[in-house]
This record gives structure tokens, sequence and C-alpha cells, in this order.
């Protein structure tokens, strides 16, 4: 069966030319989402379970689909296993023609690009930063705020929530500190 799937976006916020380019396939069944949000997407999640073997979801375009690579990643890994396939009119994605490198496995591997090339630009900017003696993670407690949270504990007088409202040093961090 042929299943349109749409949602609203910035620019067809009533999913009219969506449901323009679905009608002209003669989708058996389209489904509207009622909002663009990333949230709470009832009707993909129902169609996504309702699929059987055979089923092929048409859309305009990836976004109406999936909010992120990753995203796309995992819906194209589910209908796969469900012997479903996508087609997406915009970009000219039809995972139903097996000729070729598939989509779902380009995708895959876009993500993990995606991953590294931002693992190595975060590397990249830690070390910069470290030569130019910037100091990089969380920044540490003034001492004398450590220092009078221990005492505050070792007298036994304060809870540990008293401690930290007076000092801003967590349970965690005391604990740290009290170890070293």
């Amino acid at each position: 069966m042929l299943i349109g799937y749409m949602r609203p976006n910035e620019d067809d916020q009533t999913c009219d030319m969506q449901m323009t380019e679905l009608r002209k396939l003669n989708c058996g069944k389209i489904i509207a989402e009622e909002h663009s949000s990333a949230k709470k997407r009832v009707q993909l999640i129902n169609m996504i379970d309702d699929l059987k073997q055979g089923d092929k979801i048409i859309i305009t375009k990836l976004f109406s689909l999936a909010d992120s690579t990753r995203h796309l990643v995992e819906l194209l890994q589910v209908i796969e296993e469900k012997g479903a396939n996508i087609q997406s009119l915009k970009e000219g994605i039809d995972t139903s023609n097996r000729s070729g490198y598939q989509f779902s496995y380009i995708v895959k591997h876009l993500v993990e690009f995606q991953s590294d090339v931002i693992s190595e630009k975060t590397k990249k900017g830690l070390r910069n930063a470290q030569k130019k003696g910037v100091t990089t993670g969380r920044p540490r407690k003034p001492d004398e705020n450590v220092q009078r949270a221990i005492i505050m504990y070792e007298s036994k007088k304060y809870s540990l929530a008293e401690i930290r409202d007076e000092t801003g040093i967590s349970k965690s961090t005391l604990y740290r500190y009290l170890e070293s």
C-alpha cells in the first residue's frame, strides 16, 4: 500500500502543498500530523507500528519524516525491518529501488561522519585553548568555600542541604574533597 505522510512546516503550515503532491500519486492512505513539533508525533508512531511488508511511505521531503539525521537512521532501520520502504519526492529517494548503494547505509555513514567531525573540532578547540593557557572543563569552586563546607561537615551541626545552601558546594563535590 502507498501511504502518504505529511506534517506542517514553515513553507506549508496547512499541508496543502504536500496534500496536492501526495494525491497525484494515488496514495491508499494519507496521514497528517497535526503539528510540526518533533515531540509527540502520534501519527508517525502509529503509522510505523501499522506498517506491513511491502508498504511504501511517501513523503514530499525527508524533513517531513525525520527531525535529524540520527532520527532518520532510526526510522529507516525500523521501516526496513518491517519490509517496507520510503520514497521522498524532493530528494528523489526510493528505498525500494535496490540498485546501487542502499540509502540507509549512506545515511548511517553520514551520521558517523557528522559525529567524527564534531568530535575532531571539539578536540582541536580544547587543544588550542590549553595551548593559550585557558583552563578547560568545569570551573573549580573557590577554595575558601570548600574549606568552609568541610569545617561545617566535620562539626556535624549542619545537614548536607544546609552546607550546600550556605557554601554552594554540592554533596558530591564535598565528598570528593573529603576523600582526597
